[in-house]
């Protein structure tokens, strides 16, 4: 239902609008503009540099290498080898794809908790942004990228702008908290 509503606002907007847009139609991505600040890439970096992160990644690539080493042999093998070892060989191979499996499930999990903190802390900084963009730049309707937008002109897309506000805000955050 929620498509559909979306779908007939925004044929509603390009039917009722003038054919000379300028800038009153602009489009922006809020999870990819806070994904693309530093203060992101210091979060990622921080959880790569977190014991249990990198040890479960350590793990998951090694189990990968593992896996695959395994499924070389027993292709490679497969005419010479006993049915036994091959069902054998097979069933190491399903364990070692379920706990790759529940690896990368951490890891994700993990992933998605650092992007919704960081989501959580920059969503009224983001707010103030487009509110200043939408004046500035004399914006009377914002579409979001991850609906079915099926085309727009780069010129229009603020995501690089919230990033690069989000990224000047936080900097005077952090030196106004330093100070």
């Amino acid at each position: 239902m929620k498509k559909i509503s979306n779908k007939i606002l925004l044929a509603a907007v390009f039917l009722m609008a003038p054919f000379t847009f300028s800038n009153d139609i602009a489009v922006v991505d809020v999870r990819a503009a806070i994904l693309s600040t530093q203060s992101a890439a210091d979060a990622f970096k921080a959880l790569e540099e977190d014991a249990d992160y990198s040890s479960n990644l350590e793990e998951a690539q090694s189990i990968e290498v593992e896996r695959q080493a395994l499924a070389e042999k027993l292709q490679k093998d497969a005419e010479t080898l006993s049915q036994t070892q091959i069902v054998e060989m097979q069933r190491d191979i399903q364990e070692q794809t379920k706990d790759l499996e529940f690896l990368v499930g951490k890891l994700q999990a993990a992933r998605e908790e650092t992007a919704q903190k960081l989501f959580v802390e920059k969503s009224p900084m983001v707010q103030k942004i487009i509110r200043e963009l939408i004046t500035a730049k004399e914006i009377k309707v914002l579409l979001s990228k991850s609906e079915a937008l099926l085309y727009h002109d780069q010129t229009l897309d603020l995501t690089d702008d919230i990033a690069s506000m989000l990224d000047v805000a936080s900097a005077e955050n952090n030196q106004a908290q330093s100070e």
